[in-house]
């Protein structure tokens, strides 16, 4: 069982950096490829960007948000980063991470999530 806790929302000013974390518990974090998902109101939750695990050194983005966001990982720490930087406001959205023993674009392949995190984004 993984357990996934977000922080680092908040409210920023457009043209503004965030930075959100998801601290995994358990043991096995290096094994599980990383996700980070958003959910703006009224629309399906999307993909953000996802980096492999241990075994590999891949990331991947969503073309929204590539050259602007930088996903990271720290295994000794079990925790997964999302850098956002130059941040307008329809990056506004809850932000999840989450967790999947193959990665990749689609919310379905993830088997554990995180409560979410708030990121507002004023004009």
């Amino acid at each position: 069982q993984v357990q996934l806790v977000e922080s680092g929302g908040g409210l920023v000013q457009a043209g503004g950096p965030l930075r959100l974390a998801c601290a995994s518990s358990g043991r096995t974090f290096s094994s599980y490829s990383m996700g980070w998902f958003r959910q703006a109101p009224g629309k399906e939750r999307e993909f953000v960007a996802w980096i492999t695990d241990l075994r590999g050194a891949g990331e991947y983005y969503a073309d929204s948000v590539k050259g602007r966001f930088t996903i990271s990982r720290d295994n000794a720490k079990n925790t997964v980063y999302l850098q956002m930087n130059s941040l307008k406001p329809e990056d506004t959205a809850v932000y999840y991470c989450a967790a999947s023993t193959t990665g990749g674009r689609t919310t379905g392949l993830y088997d554990y999530w995180g409560q979410g995190t708030q990121v507002t984004v004023s004009s």
